[in-house]
């Protein structure tokens, strides 16, 4: 169970994980040990999973957005099996989720315009197996991204 400033020293690693112990020290108004044996604890219950590099996609040509929904042919163990271990290989999607409602997966793609995610799309995506159909969704702006999840 997490506590106050369990929760605290979350939101606080969350907005700059390399925060040093002794500056979450001064901000939590506690010991830069206490601190230190809370963060591992944090780690070993896998509240924190892992620490990442956000970068940005415009220095990477990465920019174009599109979130593209898939639909299976039907909806079989042996189908839907194939699809994930086949996305999990494409580096272009960066996140796939299984869902309710017309379609079964979205993915979220980052390639660098639409010339490339139509190559993607042609040689990639819809050389998959057992999908029935697929709607794309280009991003026109970023309204709100964050990492992060308020406790």
């Amino acid at each position: 169970m997490l506590d106050i400033t369990d929760k605290k020293l979350i939101n606080l690693l969350q907005n700059d994980s390399k925060q040093t112990t002794k500056q979450l020290s001064l901000q939590l108004n506690l010991s830069v040990t206490a601190i230190y044996e809370r963060v591992k604890k944090l780690e070993n219950q896998k509240v924190i999973e892992k620490y990442v590099a956000i970068i940005n996609k415009n220095k990477i040509e990465k920019s174009f957005l599109v979130f593209c929904h898939v639909k299976l042919i039907q909806h079989s163990k042996e189908y839907v099996t194939t699809f994930e271990r086949e996305i999990l290989k494409l580096e272009e999607v960066s996140e796939c989720f299984h869902v309710s409602g017309d379609y079964d997966y979205i993915l979220k793609i980052y390639v660098k315009d639409m010339d490339e995610y139509r190559h993607f799309m042609v040689t990639k995506l819809t050389a998959i197996k057992h999908i029935g159909s697929t709607h794309s969704t280009f991003t026109i702006e970023q309204v709100k991204n964050t990492t992060a999840i308020n406790i």
